[in-house]
């Protein structure tokens, strides 16, 4: 099963009839958040495959257009504190950022436990019925210590550390963090799960 993960950024090669012939083997398409959903909905109807999204700390509560106002990309998926298993692929999501302002799909760190304590119970009836409690973590912060920086606006999830150390996802994909020296790191192992920044967008290959 094949990815295509977005992110952050609206890029040009997929924002135009040539992502059909690049990106045309895709299974499934994966927003990672601050990204217009009309962009988004333009990917899903090129490639015609299902698309899961969280939302970023920068998304809106509606977008307004000429094409209609939307709350969420039309025909997409919202992973936010779910678990949805696809096709035999396990996916479970988190959205925003820590707070640092007034707005939404901004959390403290207690509040993003809150998050992921919610999905709990479904990790455990995974881990019943299928042997493990999850392949692929969707979130639009990254992970404590993992790609974050200093800064509050920033800084990684304590809690979304937690979910790789004990549930140990195959993968887990996040945004936010914004790439712009080619040295940057933007894939770590930690354990069994390949933490990937998805800035932009990447191809994954999930076996």
């Amino acid at each position: 099963m094949k990815a295509l993960a977005l992110s952050d950024t609206i890029v040009q090669l997929i924002y135009s009839p040539r992502v059909r012939d690049r990106f045309g083997d895709v299974d499934l398409i994966i927003g990672c958040g601050d990204l217009p959903y009309y962009y988004q909905e333009y990917v899903l109807s090129m490639l015609d495959k299902p698309l899961f999204f969280v939302r970023g700390n920068h998304d809106k509560e509606i977008e307004y257009s000429r094409a209609g106002n939307r709350p969420a990309p039309r025909g997409a998926i919202d992973l936010h504190r779910r678990v949805i298993n696809h096709k035999g692929l396990i996916l479970a999501g988190i959205e925003g950022s820590l707070r640092y302002r007034n707005g939404p799909f901004q959390y403290s760190q207690f509040e993003m436990w809150l998050h992921v304590l919610r999905l709990l119970p479904k990790f455990l009836y995974n881990k019943f019925r299928y042997g493990r409690y999850l392949d692929l973590f969707v979130t639009h912060a990254p992970p404590k210590d993992i790609h974050d920086k200093p800064d509050l606006t920033h800084q990684g999830i304590y809690a979304f550390l937690w979910v790789i150390h004990v549930f140990k996802p195959a993968y887990h994909i996040h945004g936010h963090i914004h790439i712009y020296r080619p040295d940057e790191t933007t894939l770590t192992r930690v354990g069994r799960t390949q933490v990937i920044n998805t800035y932009g967008y990447r191809t994954i290959e999930f076996e």
